[in-house]
């Protein structure tokens, strides 16, 4: 009995180990040796990743300035009574939204005053109130643009990613099952690497989604606050202009 287990280990060690044992089956492989259609795949979301967080650097650094500069600009507003030298103030603060939208009623108020200074009262001219308020609303609307270029991006790879890379994995999944059709063979050692080929796809499709989600839900929260900002601002600027300039 002895003589037959030892005979058993000779010809195991002999034949060594069964076909496909210890390949290379690393990621890097595996993306190597995908189908083009994968390829394709997978290339497409590598761009839409790197894209993405382009956008990402770009706009935190955009709204960070963007708040700094109107957290600047309120409290010059506030503290000065000359609206002269508050726009002085807002020309070199050319990053805050609110500052843009103090510039365009400004700039409205100041050609009705130049208007009643040329023998028009003030009283009598219609919709002068109405015309500074179509002013603030257009900056306002220019603003939110601004603040909110290049979000929308971020949002369709959030949304279309998965569904890119659970493309490339039912692509790589069917190629691996044609291929084990064709060999006849279909053992763990032949099914395992086409299914972990396909399903990088939906790997890295996750990982050009999530952090996008993340980021559009972020930079939308903070994009909100300022437009909020700008509302009250124009609330408020429109008040004082009626105080002052429309008794």
């Amino acid at each position: 009995m002895e003589t037959i287990s030892w005979q058993f280990v000779s010809l195991v060690t002999l034949a060594g180990p069964p076909p496909g044992a210890g390949q290379d089956i690393s990621i890097m492989k595996l993306i190597a040796d995908a189908s083009p259609v994968v390829k394709g795949v997978l290339a497409l979301l590598v761009m839409m990743s790197l894209i993405s967080w382009y956008i990402i650097a770009f706009k935190a650094i955009a709204l960070k300035r963007a708040n700094r500069e109107s957290e600047l600009f309120l409290e010059a507003f506030w503290q000065s009574k000359q609206l002269d030298q508050i726009y002085q103030t807002s020309e070199k603060l050319q990053r805050s939204p609110i500052s843009q939208v103090f510039r365009a009623g400004y700039i409205e108020l100041t050609k009705l005053r130049t208007g009643a200074r040329a023998g028009e009262t003030m009283h009598g001219q219609l919709g002068d109130l109405e015309n500074i308020e179509r002013a603030l609303s257009r900056a306002q609307n220019s603003e939110r643009v601004h603040l909110e270029a290049m979000v929308p991006w971020l949002a369709t790879t959030a949304s279309a990613a998965p569904f890119v890379g659970l493309f490339g994995t039912v692509w790589g999944i069917m190629s691996s099952f044609v291929n084990i059709a064709a060999k006849g063979d279909a053992t763990l050692l032949t099914v395992a690497p086409g299914i972990a080929e396909a399903l990088v796809a939906t790997a890295i499709g996750l990982v050009a989604a999530i952090p996008a989600v993340i980021f559009y839900n972020h930079f939308v929260s903070k994009a909100r606050v300022l437009e909020s900002d700008m509302e009250n601002f124009s609330n408020d600027f429109l008040n004082i202009v009626k105080r002052h300039f429309f008794k």
